[in-house]
């Protein structure tokens, strides 16, 4: 059963899942739907993983905000064109700050649509001048949205961006029945304008990793396997190259838990979910080498946990009192939805883990 399309947010709908102190309730009920399902902490513990502990900071992360000019049936974010929350040109800098003060190595910018930020091209080009690494999270369909975005493939490849993007699979109904109508198709014309400028292409430099999310309540297969086979199909169908592709595992949290909620499947997928808990991921698990940021400037260990307004376990929680010795002995805030990054081969904003 595929994910429907939305018209609206959660937020929008003033359904109860937009409260994330809700959301945690249903996570952590276990007379509905989890019972046998143990606490992710003891599973940690019985494997000598906690308290789960940062390793080094890598990744700055930040999340410019909830506007998107998609509403996608399993979006973590309850991003949508109803959505009016973005990160000031005040948080951006404070960021930078951050970036440039710690050295830290890649600003990986996402959202929503994070380039209908007003400020997107800035912070970019900002981060590009530091000399950080930058990586952007676009849905693609932006650049075929409006003729003022007709021009991102141009300005990427003029600061080396590295451009992720979500593309569920290499069928029009597949990707059409998560995102909706006419998305596969626009997101074909943006990949061959960003393949046009170089992206995707052996030496260039220009990077273009795409991103593969399952359509329904299960996980996804090899990442190997599928990327062999999404780069088969879109060469073949549509001229497409891009670089890698990243499997990501839906995490049971705001539209998805809606879904899964809706169409009897949350038991089953939460069970499936700790049945495949896997140890072996634990020590490569994003939340120990990247920190993410909202966009009012609050920080939390990873976007899912932002988007149940679980933030760092520190006295320092927003950028402007940004404490690198503080962060880097904190313990990392765990819930039930982290049984999604630890299933299976595990599952990063990088993809596969083990």
């Amino acid at each position: 059963m595929g994910i429907k399309q939305r018209s609206k947010s959660l937020e929008s709908r003033n359904n109860a899942l937009a409260d994330t102190k809700y959301q945690l309730s249903v996570l952590n009920n276990y007379s509905n739907g989890n019972a046998g399902i143990p606490a992710f902490a003891s599973m940690l513990e019985s494997s000598s993983r906690l308290p789960l502990q940062p390793t080094s900071l890598d990744i700055l992360q930040i999340n410019v905000g909830r506007l998107c000019n998609q509403s996608c049936g399993h979006c973590h974010v309850d991003a949508g064109p109803d959505r009016k929350e973005i990160m000031s040109k005040e948080i951006m800098d404070l960021c930078l700050e951050v970036l440039e003060k710690y050295q830290i190595p890649t600003l990986d910018i996402t959202g929503g649509a994070p380039e209908m930020v007003p400020h997107f091209r800035y912070l970019v080009e900002s981060a590009h001048r530091i000399g950080s690494k930058i990586m952007d999270r676009c849905n693609l369909t932006i650049i075929e949205a409006n003729p003022k975005y007709g021009d991102l493939p141009e300005f990427f490849a003029q600061h080396g961006v590295h451009v992720i993007s979500s593309l569920p699979y290499f069928s029009k109904s597949r990707t059409d029945s998560q995102r909706g109508d006419g998305v596969f198709e626009d997101s074909v014309k943006a990949l061959k304008k960003l393949n046009a400028v170089g992206y995707g292409k052996e030496g260039s430099g220009l990077l273009l990793d795409l991103v593969y999310n399952p359509t329904g309540s299960f996980l996804p297969a090899s990442q190997a396997s599928l990327e062999r086979e999404f780069k088969s199909q879109l060469k073949r169908k549509f001229n497409i190259e891009f670089n890698s592709l990243y499997c990501i595992t839906n995490i049971p949290i705001s539209r998805f838990l809606e879904y899964l909620i809706e169409s009897n499947n949350y038991a089953d997928y939460m069970q499936s979910l700790h049945q495949a808990f896997n140890p072996a991921t634990v020590d490569g698990l994003m939340c120990r080498n990247t920190l993410s940021v909202d966009y009012k400037g609050f920080l939390y260990d990873c976007d899912f946990n932002q988007m149940l307004d679980l933030r760092v376990a520190s006295s320092h929680q927003h950028i402007r009192d940004f404490d690198m010795d503080q962060l880097n002995q904190r313990n990392i805030v765990i819930n039930q939805h982290c049984y999604g990054c630890t299933a299976g081969a595990g599952s990063s904003c990088g993809g596969e883990i083990a």
